[in-house]
């Protein structure tokens, strides 16, 4: 018994590893998701679905915004999905795809990049964030072929460089750094027309928010999967910006202001702002 409780004091004084996963997964991998287990049978359309995550940079910061549709096939499984997730001070991910996998993916990563924190003292860099992101997407491929699939977004604001970077992901890892904007999800091509159409480099932080609310609203126009602003019952899209000062989620009457700017807008012109051509 002295001999065991010896080897459970080393394996926690001295993990090994920077990876809070692969420290799980050599004392307790039982705790660990289960991503090698083959299903009975194919589930990914009975599953609830996150749909449309948009991200932009602007002169400072990123903003990361996102629907709040939740999908089962063709039926609307839930109104209200929480979709974007802080990940530390100065990073955040959106995700889409499955959504239970997905949200237990955010809660794991977040883990993993406090306990490199605590272990090291410091912050992983920003490439470092996204590449580890991109080791459990990857360690997600077996189930991700069987229909379970997670696709984040990953943003964050690099202290070093001063600005907000954007990564993006397949089923199989990545990341793949995007210059200025990008979209994932099953409105991410009607979003990313909005978004080539009217983003503008140095905007303020309040031009791109809005900017993404309206790539929003787009995506919700042309793709049944994602939910448009519902003002009956108060549900508007997540809104997170981060900058120097850090992570912050924008407050839902915060929000709101935005989105009735693009509502009053649409009940003269629905097709939106137009981009010029010179």
């Amino acid at each position: 018994m002295a001999a065991q409780r010896g080897w459970m004091n080393n394996l926690f004084l001295d993990t090994g590893s920077t990876s809070f996963t692969e420290f799980v997964g050599s004392y307790a991998p039982g705790l660990l998701p289960a991503r090698f287990e083959s299903l009975a049978a194919p589930v990914g359309d009975q599953i609830p679905h996150a749909t449309t995550i948009v991200a932009a940079t602007f002169a400072g910061g990123v903003v990361v915004a996102g629907d709040r549709r939740a999908t089962a096939g063709n039926y609307i499984s839930q109104k209200d999905m929480e979709k974007v997730f802080r990940t530390d001070d100065y990073s955040c991910m959106g995700i889409a795809g499955t959504a239970s996998t997905g949200i237990e993916m955010a809660r794991l990563y977040q883990v993993e990049l406090e306990h490199y924190e605590k272990r090291e003292g410091r912050e992983l860099s920003v490439e470092g964030k996204a590449n580890r992101l991109a080791t459990m997407i990857r360690g997600n491929l077996p189930m991700a072929m069987q229909g379970l699939a997670v696709v984040p977004l990953f943003a964050a604001y690099d202290e070093n460089r001063g600005t907000g970077r954007i990564f993006s992901y397949d089923v199989g890892g990545g990341p793949y750094e995007q210059t200025n904007y990008a979209s994932i999800g099953s409105g991410s091509l009607f979003a990313r027309g909005a978004l080539k159409k009217l983003y503008r480099e140095g905007a303020s932080a309040e031009d791109i928010i809005l900017t993404c609310v309206h790539s929003l609203y787009d995506a919700a126009d042309d793709d049944s999967a994602t939910g448009g602003p519902d003002v009956a019952r108060k549900i508007w899209p997540l809104v997170a910006v981060i900058t120097d000062e850090g992570f912050r989620r924008l407050p839902d009457e915060e929000v709101e202001g935005y989105v009735r700017q693009v509502l009053d807008l649409r009940m003269t012109d629905p097709d939106g702002p137009t981009a010029p051509l010179r």
